[in-house]
């Protein structure tokens, strides 16, 4: 019986940092979580993930066959670089050659989102899928597709950004990368404040009211109590959710229309979260904004862990891109 070899799949996010060991079975041993180091130094959070790695691989480090990396982006994948990430600005994390260094493996990085999407075609719900696409609609907005078979990764590593399409021709709201009128300056779980407190600004008698009034005048605008408000019925919340659910929908529509998926899988603290809210709104707005036909639209089973799952994936299979350099 041929001895089983072991893949490590690392899901690098602004948030959390998680590491999962697999074997060649498709099985997971162990997976573990911390906060992401948050210091001016690309060196601590390298220094972060080769210790998790160490961890998590444990007595089996030595029969670890290659390391497999869905981080926040922009990326140069070729040298596993991240470029500065608005999430998370340290400058240039050369996180795939310090972990090559480190243990002498091979190491491929790709981005978060678009790893998510290979690990819903091996673990999740795109088995059976040649045409899927994964949306992220968390603290940023992400996404992922295989298209025909085949997993899209563009000339860097960074295809398929689609938090930063325009829903906004007029620009209202400033991005964290820059650019204005960006999906993700509306509808992120970082930047839905800003959108709150815009629109009670600039449109006071239609969203100045109700419990809004009382968050901002105690500061205490977040996404996490604007959905909370939402849920138990507060009239100007509710008034708020219709704006992202509209920029929502277009986000989708556009999705649909450009990538023609049969399956859209969304995923995210915020989708997770409020699916009420966020899903079912999609889906029943999306048909104004896309000529396509509407895929099947749903959330992903691997819930917290689908970018996890996908660098496994990641790991075991690595698009024949990285062989080809």
């Amino acid at each position: 019986m041929d001895e089983l070899e072991f893949f490590i799949g690392i899901d690098l996010g602004a948030s959390n940092v998680r590491v999962a060991l697999a074997d060649s079975n498709y099985r997971v041993y162990r997976k573990i979580k911390e906060p992401t180091v948050k210091t001016d130094s690309a060196e601590k959070l390298t220094e972060q993930v080769c210790a998790l790695v160490r961890r998590v691989g444990g007595d089996r480090l030595d029969r670890v066959k290659g390391l497999g990396v869905g981080s926040i982006g922009p990326l140069d994948y070729r040298r596993g670089t991240l470029l500065n990430p608005a999430n998370l600005p340290l400058g240039e994390i050369p996180l795939g050659e310090s972990l090559r260094d480190e243990f002498n493996l091979p190491v491929y990085v790709l981005n978060d989102c678009t790893v998510a999407a290979l690990g819903e075609k091996v673990f999740g719900s795109g088995i059976d899928c040649n045409n899927l696409f994964y949306v992220t609609l968390s603290s940023g907005i992400g996404g992922g597709a295989i298209v025909d078979g085949n997993l899209l990764i563009g000339k860097d590593g960074n295809a398929v950004e689609i938090g930063h399409i325009v829903v906004d021709l007029d620009g209202r709201l400033k991005c964290g990368c820059g650019g204005r009128g960006h999906w993700e300056a509306y509808c992120s779980g970082k930047n839905i404040p800003l959108f709150v407190k815009y629109l009670v600004e600039v449109y006071p008698d239609k969203f100045y009211g109700g419990k809004i009034r009382e968050l901002i005048e105690d500061d205490n605008v977040t996404t996490e109590n604007l959905f909370y408000l939402a849920k138990i019925g507060d009239e100007y919340s509710l008034k708020i959710i219709r704006e992202i659910r509209k920029i929502n929908a277009i986000g989708f529509a556009n999705i649909n229309t450009v990538f023609d998926p049969e399956l859209i899988i969304v995923g995210g603290s915020i989708a997770l979260h409020n699916e009420k809210l966020i899903l079912q709104p999609v889906k029943e707005y999306i048909k104004q904004y896309t000529i396509n036909r509407i895929p099947e639209i749903k959330i992903t089973t691997l819930r917290d862990d689908v970018v996890l799952y996908g660098a496994i994936a990641l790991a075991m299979h690595p698009p024949r891109i990285f062989k080809q350099d």
